[in-house]
């Protein structure tokens, strides 16, 4: 059954959502969690557990949203807040992202499981920010993640017993997605040329969009070259084919060569469309 939940995106800006109740797993409490070395404290048992996140969450996409997910199953009734660094300390200590801090807020803001949005929030927790926002537990995946000031900016909530551990997803990442972009940039660049964005938007020079448009121009002209080339091979066959067909009827073999062409014309069909092929490729 759909449920309705409001969706906290500023300190006085609430949003009403519907989002379809899901079946959960619940963290074991008190105890060492298997595979790591840190004990969960008990959770209360008399209000919402407020769980906490954080990230840069840059061109957001289904591993964060699984991260996220699993963090709000955690237990059957969680109040999720999740933190989004903004640009300067982002951008000083990972370097420059694809979307900015505003982009990054909304992406995490307009995923279901969320239920606040911390804008601006702090690269490592402190007892401060715990305080602040009620947090009992703070939940990211368990490798050590590192920063100039600590070995893990993680260990303060792992030794109070307030870490929860979630699980990576395999295959999928912000620097992959950026990786698959770069290594087919000239075919991202040429289609967007082809869709009418700018050299200046696209940060080129003029002679680079030139050259990129001239190479398309030579190869669509090379394919009507190669189509052109197959219709009048194609055509002088079969003038070939109906004059043999004649010769032969005159002799009574006209089936035995008609035979013999239509698998000529087969052969020839296959090594023409291996051409065009691998031409195109």
């Amino acid at each position: 059954m759909p449920s309705q939940k409001k969706l906290k995106t500023s300190e006085n800006t609430f949003e009403t959502i519907e989002y379809l109740t899901e079946s959960s797993s619940f963290i074991p409490k008190g105890l060492i969690i298997s595979g790591y070395d840190f004990k969960v404290k008990e959770p209360p048992s008399d209000r919402p557990v407020r769980i906490y996140c954080d990230g840069i969450y840059d061109l957001f996409h289904f591993g964060h949203a699984k991260a996220l997910e699993q963090a709000k199953k955690s237990f059957p009734d969680v109040y999720l807040m999740v933190g989004v660094c903004n640009d300067q300390e982002t951008n000083r200590r990972k370097g420059k992202t694809v979307m900015n801090e505003q982009e990054r807020y909304q992406s995490v803001a307009h995923c279901k499981w969320v239920d606040q949005v911390i804008p601006d929030a702090p690269w490592t927790v402190t007892q401060e920010f715990i305080d602040k926002h009620q947090i009992d537990y703070v939940a990211h995946d368990a490798e050590p993640y590192q920063s100039t000031e600590s070995g893990d900016v993680y260990a303060f909530a792992k030794a109070q017993g307030r870490f929860l551990p979630t699980q990576r997803t395999d295959g999928i990442s912000t620097s992959d997605l950026i990786t698959r972009i770069i290594r087919d940039y000239d075919a991202y660049l040429c289609r967007n040329i082809e869709r009418g964005v700018s050299a200046k938007d696209l940060n080129i020079s003029f002679l680079k969009e030139r050259e990129i448009k001239t190479m398309k121009h030579i190869d669509n002209l090379k394919s009507q070259l190669i189509t052109i080339l197959l219709e009048h091979l194609a055509t002088l066959e079969d003038s070939s084919h109906e004059f043999i067909r004649s010769f032969a009827s005159r002799f009574g073999a006209k089936d035995i060569v008609e035979k013999f062409l239509n698998k000529r014309r087969l052969v020839s069909h296959k090594k023409r469309t291996r051409s065009v092929c691998s031409d195109e490729s």
